[in-house]
């Protein structure tokens, strides 16, 4: 259960940041679906344009990494930080992005893999070698 009002239509129509918003999602993704976390971060209208924003910047517009690989990103950070709800958002992205059954299972055998040697590195306090540090 959110700890915040998620934001209906209605509600958005009200206040210009948040239609705009809304509205600019809706163009971007071709699609008429808002999702909660949107509808959640519509209680600041603020942080919803500057957060819309960036995620449009890093996540969209065109870079070195394709959109399916940021979006294997950012499920891996959404992983170790245990939220459940980027997880589940990024591999729906992922899918929809062409992540095929195949990639999904090897990516998560690499997710798994670097939390597994992170931890025995981190508990045996590793020292990192010379030749790994960037000068």
């Amino acid at each position: 259960m959110s700890t915040v009002k998620l934001w209906t239509d209605k509600a958005a129509a009200a206040v210009p940041t948040v239609k705009a918003v809304f509205d600019d999602i809706r163009a971007t993704r071709k699609s008429d679906f808002v999702n909660n976390f949107w509808r959640a971060l519509a209680n600041q209208p603020d942080l919803l344009e500057r957060t819309w924003a960036s995620i449009k910047r890093v996540m969209i517009e065109p870079g070195t990494l394709d959109p399916l690989t940021k979006e294997l990103v950012y499920i891996a950070v959404s992983t170790a930080n245990s939220c459940s709800y980027c997880v589940h958002s990024h591999t729906a992205a992922a899918r929809a992005k062409g992540l095929s059954e195949g990639q999904y299972a090897e990516f998560l055998a690499v997710v798994s893999m670097a939390a597994q040697t992170n931890s025995l590195a981190n508990s045996m306090q590793v020292p990192v070698d010379p030749e790994f540090m960037i000068a």
